[in-house]
């Protein structure tokens, strides 16, 4: 009997590699010339990245375009040894792709993503839609739900957003945020920053710093501007790092979790 998507068990490589193929259609762009063509993609996860990202079949990459490596690094992607640099009207971007030592994995080539590590391709696309930074994670959930709890948010005992219209965003591995509308925030009390992030499951974030005399963090407060569709209802709202701020919820001061994202936010 064939299996459905959902019964497919990710598999696990005697070099620690999490892989499980993909149903999406993936294509990768370099300038204007499209690299990867892929029906067939592979979900890749690195030992302790807890970002995937894809591999593909070679007959749906441009091989033509790949070089051995003139360079390659001794210590990087789970110690492959196979590197490429991609070759594009000219130019030539160093170990732009490789492939995994996982006999598992041997035919097919894995690239890095520009807005991630600053080389490798310029554009992806899951079916239609651009995606940015890595590939979504068919394990993680990002659910936008609009709430009435009554949120209010201090930083050094001032009193910077009071809310009961909040949107909570519910992220696995994340604390839950609360977007809030701008009128309900103080953001007289801050000032715009020209930092900008991508979020594969929310879109891009624009920041805000605190004007204030206290040790805060900067870029503290952000906002989707035009936020991805399955996150609509945070379109225009600021939310705060959790990590840094007082937040208390229907008069409960929440604790401040440890994350990634503590003392030196850098993306949502």
């Amino acid at each position: 009997m064939p299996m459905f998507p959902t019964e497919r068990a990710v598999r696990t490589t005697p070099e620690g590699l999490l892989w499980e193929p993909s149903e999406r259609w993936v294509r990768g762009v370099k300038g204007d010339v499209t690299v990867v063509d892929s029906r067939h993609p592979v979900l890749v996860w690195e030992p302790g990245v807890p970002v995937p990202l894809y591999a593909f079949p070679r007959a749906e990459v441009r091989e033509d375009l790949l070089r051995p490596a003139k360079n390659p690094p001794t210590d990087a992607h789970t110690g492959s040894r196979v590197f490429y640099d991609l070759e594009v009207a000219g130019e030539s971007t160093g170990n732009a792709a490789w492939t995994f030592p996982a006999a598992d994995l041997a035919d097919h080539i894995a690239f890095e993503w520009f807005r991630r590590v600053g080389r490798g391709l310029d554009h992806w696309y899951e079916e239609a839609e651009e995606i940015f930074i890595h590939p979504r994670d068919p394990h993680k959930r990002v659910d936008a739900i609009a709430g009435s709890r009554h949120v209010r948010v201090e930083i050094a005992g001032t009193v910077v957003a009071d809310t009961r219209r909040p949107v909570l965003v519910f992220e696995t591995g994340l604390p839950t945020r609360y977007y809030i509308p701008r009128e309900d925030v103080r953001l007289d009390l801050f000032h715009p920053t020209d930092r900008s992030t991508g979020c594969p499951y929310k879109g891009t974030a624009e920041y805000w710093s605190w004007r204030g005399e206290s040790d805060v963090p900067p870029n503290i407060v952000w906002s989707y501007p035009d936020p991805l569709p399955a996150v609509g209802a945070v379109k225009g709202l600021l939310a705060f790092y959790n990590e840094e701020v007082d937040i208390t919820v229907d008069g409960e001061l929440q604790e401040r979790p440890i994350t990634p994202f503590s003392r030196k936010p850098s993306s949502t």
